[in-house]
């Protein structure tokens, strides 16, 4: 546990207060930053670089995924409910409409996803109470548990 509050402490220090810019701050490199932090390396984003939403929208179709929720199925994380998450796991809920972002990814600050680390609509980095009465996919950062340990 002391490892994960560590995680979260250095996501919220890069992350916390901070404004979406698809160069180098969104969701996905949340995600990734906590997934690194815990020890879980992520293949997926090797050589990966995106400068707009429309972009990172290719960038996601052309790894063959339809949405943040294929994609972060594929890194092989074990899913979890919400209700069950630690701080430093990752949670996708509520997005755009539909298309690549109709989930957004968030890290979990508090146990169960009480509260979470993500973008809000502001476009603003900073913790939050989601709404868990909407659908909610979470997957536990561990690298005993399935996660990528390669690089």
């Amino acid at each position: 546990m002391v490892r994960r509050e560590r995680a979260l402490r250095a996501c919220k220090a890069r992350f916390e207060g901070k404004a979406l810019d698809w160069r180098s701050r969104d969701c996905v490199r949340l995600a990734a930053h906590s997934m690194r932090s815990l020890g879980v390396a992520t293949p997926l984003l090797k050589g990966l670089s995106y400068r707009s939403e429309l972009a990172a929208a290719k960038a996601l179709r052309d790894l063959g995924f339809a949405d943040l929720v294929e994609a972060m199925d594929a890194t092989n994380l074990v899913r979890v409910a919400p209700a069950m998450t630690w701080p430093g796991d990752i949670v996708a809920g509520p997005g755009r409409d539909s298309g690549a972002f109709r989930f957004s990814l968030s890290v979990v600050h508090s146990a169960g996803a009480r509260r979470t680390l993500a973008f809000g609509p502001d476009g603003v980095c900073g913790v939050g109470s989601p709404d868990l009465t909407l659908p909610h996919v979470a997957w536990r950062v561990a690298p005993l548990t399935g996660g990528v340990a390669h690089g």
